[in-house]
């Protein structure tokens, strides 16, 4: 899947060390990913195993490339399986490469190809109102607002909101009419 210069694809073998540098050399990113959520830096055994081993099977995600040098990663979970309720979640993990469009044109290529292999008619995705930039971005993609949970987060002895956001199918096919969707 690609955009342009940004692509969505699976880790290759020999990119272990750079991954692991990748997301654990600039951890800006931790600041504002559910920071009021336990992180802990992965050990690099502890990488290989669990995180590492994610990137290269793509079962439910993919590395976002910039040139095919990855930048960050996006993926889906299920909230309810059973009623076909999924949402996505996106981290660029080197800041170098914030607010350049990159998260929108990869969440483009995320959501079309979700569209053309899940039997869904939505796609979501949650953040905090203390992710300005992932708001924006939800937004720049074409998801619409659909809740606000007021002072839900506590976080650094502030109270912010969680912020809901989705799209659902027809919704993208108009956004997207040279896009084939299923």
């Amino acid at each position: 899947m690609q955009s342009g210069t940004v692509a969505l694809r699976k880790a290759y073998p020999h990119e272990q060390e750079e991954l692991f540098l990748l997301v654990t050399q600039d951890e800006e990113w931790t600041k504002f990913n559910g920071p009021y959520f336990p992180y802990e830096t992965p050990t690099r055994e502890s990488f290989e195993k669990e995180e590492f081993v994610g990137f290269l099977k793509c079962e439910r995600g993919r590395l976002i490339t910039v040139d095919d040098k990855p930048v960050g990663s996006i993926g889906y979970y299920w909230e309810c399986k059973e009623t076909r309720w999924l949402e996505i979640g996106i981290l660029i993990y080197d800041s170098t490469y914030w607010n350049k469009g990159i998260g929108r044109q990869a969440m483009e290529l995320w959501i079309t190809h979700l569209f053309n292999t899940q039997e869904i008619e939505r796609v979501g995705a949650t953040t905090w109102s203390g992710n300005p930039g992932m708001m924006a971005c939800a937004i720049k993609t074409g998801m619409k607002l659909e809740a606000r949970l007021r002072k839900v987060r506590y976080y650094n002895g502030s109270y912010y909101d969680s912020v809901k956001y989705g799209v659902l199918r027809e919704e993208w096919k108009k956004l997207h009419a040279k896009v084939s969707l299923s």
